[in-house]
């Protein structure tokens, strides 16, 4: 990966600071769901207020009401404040905030009452992960409609799938329930940082039923992007020291993956019982 050179530099910044949503047509302008969605942006810095219990139940509730594959509702969320987090982990909950959650795709508990469902480790993985992700962004928009901020994370202070098997072991998790991400909310102590640089719906989407190849020049222009914005945003480390971050925990987290996920043989039974 190449360097930004100033040029690329300014340019990329320029095309973050003025990128924005799609304009809502006027029957739409005061639509508060989409206004709701389009503005939403990750939170990293939080103010010392304390989220109610009773407001931290309703963001809850939404992930619990969720939609899910045939209402398997394949997820589990580990619930922290401060001192919960600090005991279970040694550790402030990331970005100071004051509330966590860290969601869980979990085959497990069906497979309580579903003990003869065929046992075939991919499709448990992939439709939990997908029900449980989900629910995720159920939380995150009910917080963003009450003022709260949020943001979710894979990896920062182990707090993702990127370590499953450190987050299993403290928290005694059973096979069939996979950690995927930890989301931490506040109240957000910062105002919304510019719109991250998003790919054209045009480059992401295709409407003849073949796949369209991605287009060279807007994802070399969709990288220049996010490596200026990384560097207006963290002086000192770059863009490419982010990547070399994950990179160097890459071949821990696909151990920890394959320990997780294929935790029992496959079997296969033809029918239910």
């Amino acid at each position: 990966m190449k360097g930004l050179n100033p040029a690329d530099f300014v340019k990329g910044l320029a095309g973050i600071m003025t990128g924005k949503p799609m304009k809502l047509p006027d029957s739409l302008k005061d639509n508060p769901v989409l206004r709701l969605l389009f503005s939403r942006r990750s939170i990293r810095k939080f103010k010392e207020r304390e989220i109610p219990d009773g407001i931290f139940d309703v963001i809850l509730e939404a992930g619990r009401l969720a939609p899910s594959t045939v209402n398997l509702q394949t997820w589990t969320f580990g619930v922290f404040d401060r001192k919960q987090w600090k005991e279970t982990f040694n550790q402030m909950i990331p970005f100071k905030g004051v509330r966590a959650v860290v969601v869980m795709a979990d085959i497990h508990r069906d497979y309580t009452v579903l003990a003869d469902f065929p046992r075939k480790p991919l499709v448990e993985y992939t439709l939990s992960t997908v029900n449980a992700s989900i629910a995720s962004f159920a939380m995150n928009m009910a917080a963003e409609s009450l003022g709260i901020g949020s943001v979710m994370l894979s990896e920062t202070g182990k707090s993702g799938f990127y370590d499953a098997v450190y987050l299993k072991d403290k928290m005694k998790l059973p096979g069939g329930v996979f950690p995927l991400m930890t989301i931490v909310f506040g109240y957000p102590a910062e105002k919304a940082m510019a719109m991250p640089p998003r790919l054209p719906l045009s480059e992401i989407s295709f409407r003849k039923g073949t796949y369209k190849a991605p287009d060279p020049k807007v994802m070399d222009a969709w990288l220049k992007q996010m490596m200026a914005g990384y560097r207006a945003m963290f002086v000192i480390q770059s863009f490419k020291d982010k990547l070399n971050h994950y990179l160097a925990k890459v071949d821990e987290a696909e151990k920890g993956l394959r320990k997780t996920v294929f935790h029992v043989k496959e079997s296969f039974r033809k029918k239910i019982r």
